[in-house]
C-alpha cells in the first residue's frame, strides 16, 4: 500500500503581548535563574526568562532566515501605546561562535518566554507563547549563591608560550602579507561550587556601568565593543583597537591616554580595524561617516583607541544582516582575513567557542545590538564550577611579546574581579 510522504510540521505562531509596568529595580537583581538572559547597560536592557523557542544557527545568515520566518507568524496581541521603545515586543536574544570552522560549540538564538526591559525611563513586561501553550505566570526569583574560593590555571598556552606564538605572528607579519592579527588566550577558573551567572551580570553592570554587560547560554561578560547598533535606520558601529593599561594615578592616566593617542603602533592597529568595518557596511549603507582621528575611551582598568562609524542602513538590512557582513573585523581577527584566521587557528592552540563572537538581540523590526563577546567567559554546561575565561591582543609589526601578555592580563581582569570573594 502507497503512503504519502509527510507534509511540513506547521509551527505553532506565537503570540506577543507586551504591557508597560512599574520600574522593576535593578534588572541583575530580577533574573530569576541562572538560565536567564540579559543585556543591561548602564542600568537599562532587558531581561529574559524561559524559552518560547530556540534555534541552533549554522551562520547569522541561518539565523536571519529562522528569525524572519518566525517574525512574519507572530500574532501581536498588544503593545505599549504611541511609539513603542526599541526592546519592546517580540525579542531574540543571539550569541554567535567566532569561527564554525574551528569550534565544538554551537551558535545560538533564543526567544524568551518572558522579557523585562527598561529604557528611557519606562518599563515594559513582554510576554512570548506558541499559541496553543497557557499564558505564562511570573517565575520565582531563586537565591543567588556565592562560588566559593576560585583558582585560576593557564589554558593551553603558558604566558611564556604565548609571548612565543605573539613572536611568530610578528615575524610572519614581516615577511609574510599578514598587516596584523588579533591572539586569544584562555585562563581557566575553577570554583568551589557552581558558578551562578546572575552574580556575575550584577557585578559587571555596576563596575563596568559604560559596557554592555550580556548573559546568554552560559555566556557571560561586559564588552566595550558595539559591532553594530540599528535603530530607526541608522547604523552605528564602535571600534575599538589599541589598548594601554590604566594606573592607580589620574595624572599618570593622561600622559598614557596622550601616549596612547599618538602611538604608531596602536593607531596602525585601529586604522587596520575602522577600515575593514568601513568597508563591510559600505555595501548595505550610504551617508556613512567614518571620523578623522580615534578617540579614547576610558575604561576601570584600561584604555582603548575608540572610533564610532555611523552610516544609514538600507531598509531591508537588518541588525543581524549587518553584523554577517561585519563579522569578523579587523579588530578580533585581523587583515587580510582570511589570512589572519587561519594564522589564529595555527597559533593560538584555543577553541575561541563564542568569545569574539556576536552577542546581542534583534526586534521584529530588525533594530537590535550586536556587540563583540569580549570581556566575558563561558560557564561549562556539564560542570558549572568551571569557566574559561578569554582575552585577545591585536598583534601588528611593532608588538611586543610581553606587553602583549601584559595586555591580555587586563583585559582579564573585569572577569576575574567579577568571580572574586
Amino acid at each position: 500500500m502507497r503512503t504519502s510522504a509527510p507534509g511540513p510540521v506547521e509551527r505553532p505562531r506565537l503570540l506577543v503581548a507586551t504591557e508597560e509596568i512599574a520600574d522593576p529595580g535593578p534588572l541583575a537583581d530580577a533574573m530569576p535563574d541562572a538560565a536567564t538572559t540579559a543585556w543591561i547597560r548602564r542600568g537599562e536592557g532587558m531581561i529574559g526568562y524561559g524559552e518560547a523557542a530556540r534555534h541552533k544557527a549554522t551562520s547569522l545568515a541561518d539565523a536571519e532566515q529562522w528569525w524572519r520566518e518566525l517574525r512574519d507568524q507572530l500574532v501581536v496581541e498588544s503593545a505599549l501605546g504611541g511609539d513603542d521603545l526599541p526592546g519592546t515586543g517580540f525579542v531574540a536574544f543571539g550569541s554567535f561562535v567566532f569561527d564554525p570552522d574551528n569550534t565544538a560549540a554551537e551558535s545560538v538564538l533564543i526567544i524568551p518566554e518572558l522579557i523585562i526591559g527598561r529604557r528611557a525611563g519606562r518599563a515594559w513586561r513582554t510576554t512570548i507563547r506558541p499559541s496553543d501553550a497557557p499564558p505564562i505566570s511570573a517565575p520565582r526569583i531563586e537565591p543567588v549563591e556565592a562560588p566559593g574560593a576560585v583558582t585560576f590555571a593557564d589554558g593551553k598556552l603558558s604566558g611564556p608560550e604565548w609571548e612565543q606564538a605573539v613572536a611568530e605572528a610578528v615575524g610572519r607579519i614581516m615577511t609574510t602579507e599578514l598587516d596584523k592579527v588579533v591572539l586569544a588566550r584562555e585562563l581557566v577558573a575553577i570554583a568551589d561550587s557552581p558558578i551562578d551567572p546572575r552574580r556575575l551580570v550584577s557585578r559587571l553592570s555596576e563596575e563596568y556601568a559604560t559596557c554592555w554587560t550580556y548573559h546568554v547560554d552560559g555566556l557571560v561578560g561586559a564588552t566595550p565593543e558595539m559591532l553594530v547598533r540599528r535603530e530607526a535606520g541608522l547604523a552605528t558601529s564602535r571600534v575599538l583597537a589599541g589598548t594601554i593599561r590604566r594606573s592607580a594615578d589620574a595624572g599618570q592616566d593622561l600622559a598614557l591616554a596622550a601616549s596612547l593617542a599618538h602611538s604608531s603602533k596602536d593607531l596602525e592597529e585601529h586604522e587596520y580595524a575602522v577600515t575593514s568595518v568601513a568597508r563591510a557596511l559600505a555595501p548595505y549603507c550610504s551617508g556613512m561617516n567614518v571620523p578623522d582621528a580615534p578617540y579614547v575611551l576610558e575604561l576601570p582598568n584600561v584604555l582603548h583607541l575608540a572610533t564610532d562609524v555611523t552610516a544609514v542602513a538600507a531598509p531591508e538590512a537588518s541588525s543581524l544582516a549587518l553584523a554577517a557582513a561585519l563579522h569578523p573585523s579587523a579588530a578580533v581577527c585581523g587583515t587580510p582575513t582570511a589570512l589572519a584566521r587561519s594564522t589564529i587557528a595555527e597559533l593560538e592552540h584555543l577553541d575561541r567557542d563564542r568569545y569574539a563572537g556576536p552577542v546581542g538581540w534583534i526586534d521584529a523590526d530588525g533594530d537590535g545590538e550586536w556587540a563583540i563577546a569580549l570581556r566575558c567567559g563561558r560557564i561549562d554546561a556539564d560542570d558549572p564550577r568551571q569557566i574559561r575565561l578569554y582575552a585577545g591582543c591585536g598583534i601588528v609589526g611593532g608588538s611586543n611579546p610581553e606587553a602583549e601578555l601584559a595586555e591580555s592580563v587586563a583585559k582579564l581582569v573585569p572577569m576575574r574581579d567579577a568571580l572574586a570573594g
